[in-house]
């Protein structure tokens, strides 16, 4: 089957350096601080940089049967707040996904907030059909980290100032 790709759109209140750093520079720091779901996020390689691989791992029983995903980091760019990464692993693939291209870009608001533009492409294994069911519930996760952090930076304005 082809790839299957979503773009979503929505705005928010926090300044895009701020969403930036707070979701893609240290989220190894602040999304185990903040999300119950997340055990770790941990440098499989790299710094941070291109080709680096971090591993968000999940606390076990959270989210169904996910334990862990690796993403690689494909592009980013600080200074306009764009970032490509794709998730490599899971042990949620299973059979079925070969693996997920995320491409983020936060752009100013005319209120000093952010727009966000995700576009996501699931490339799934071989002829395999992926029911709306799964894509919809990947879809779901991703989108509440984005909330909690968006929910975090609100409350703690200082923090990524």
């Amino acid at each position: 089957m082809p790839a299957i790709t979503f773009n979503d759109e929505f705005v928010c209140p926090v300044a895009p350096h701020r969403l930036f750093h707070g979701l893609f520079v240290d989220a190894h720091n602040l999304i185990p601080k903040i999300m119950p779901v997340v055990k770790s996020v941990d440098f499989i390689s790299g710094d941070g940089g291109p080709g680096s691989v971090q591993q968000v791992n999940f606390v076990d029983g959270m989210i169904s049967n996910e334990k862990y995903v690796k993403n690689r980091l494909d592009f980013k760019d600080k200074e306009n707040c764009v970032i490509n990464y794709t998730a490599i692993e899971s042990d949620s693939f299973g059979d079925r996904i070969d693996y997920i291209i995320s491409e983020v870009k936060f752009d100013a608001g005319s209120d000093g907030g952010s727009k966000c533009t995700i576009k996501t492409t699931v490339c799934p294994k071989g002829d395999v059909v992926l029911d709306d069911e799964t894509l919809q519930a990947g879809k779901q996760g991703h989108m509440e980290q984005y909330k909690v952090v968006i929910a975090h930076l609100i409350e703690n304005p200082h923090l990524y100032a």
